[in-house]
């Protein structure tokens, strides 16, 4: 048995932050299986499941040395996983024209579900805090597209304003915001919540 299988969390994160492959191969081994679990449940698809838990660990190897954590690794594993499910199916509802079926409530944190649930509502929090210090146009063209699924043509029509206009409001918005949850959260956990923003209407 390796000496790293005995390490507590906070010991091989440590080691992870200084690139200790050991460290992080304990890590993949001690959680794969459990955050699998909770990406095939929700796709429904095994290679899908695989590839999205392979990229999140590969996400948190690249950015070992900036991973700060106030929750367990798990929470932040699974809530990473929630995301990047979401992102996957809406790729597929886009690619088939159709209403995909939704499983993220399927998506059950076993343990610890209540330092799940804080994290997501801090996120969330910080989100829309973030959006409400953007200015008034800028926001009006976010909530239209993120939050009502409009395309860029309808609301420069509603708007009466160019689609070029459009493009700037919605990169200045995806830029400010990112901006700010960038201060409070780890990089790889807030990779997964600006690439499901970023999706092109």
């Amino acid at each position: 048995m390796s000496v790293y299988s005995t390490y507590g969390e906070d010991q091989l994160m440590a080691l992870l932050r200084l690139g200790d492959e050991l460290a992080f191969s304990q890590i993949y081994d001690r959680y794969w299986e459990k955050i699998f679990m909770l990406a095939a449940n929700a796709l429904d698809n095994i290679e899908e499941a695989e590839e999205c838990v392979q990229d999140i660990f590969c996400s948190i190897w690249l950015r070992r040395d900036s991973i700060s954590l106030n929750y367990s690794l798990y929470t932040y594993l699974a809530v990473a996983v929630k995301y990047r499910v979401i992102n996957i199916l809406d790729k597929r509802y886009r690619k088939r024209k159709k209403m995909a079926e939704l499983r993220i409530e399927d998506l059950t944190v076993h343990a610890p579900s209540a330092e799940a649930s804080i994290l997501e509502k801090e996120l969330m929090a910080t989100l829309e805090k973030a959006i409400a210090k953007l200015p008034e146009k800028c926001r009006i063209v976010y909530r239209l597209s993120r939050e009502e699924g409009k395309s860029r043509r309808q609301i420069a029509e509603d708007l009466n304003i160019s689609e070029k206009t459009v493009n700037n409001h919605l990169t200045k918005a995806l830029k400010d915001i990112s901006k700010d949850l960038k201060c409070g959260f780890p990089l790889f956990l807030i990779a997964e919540i600006l690439q499901n923003l970023m999706v092109v209407n």
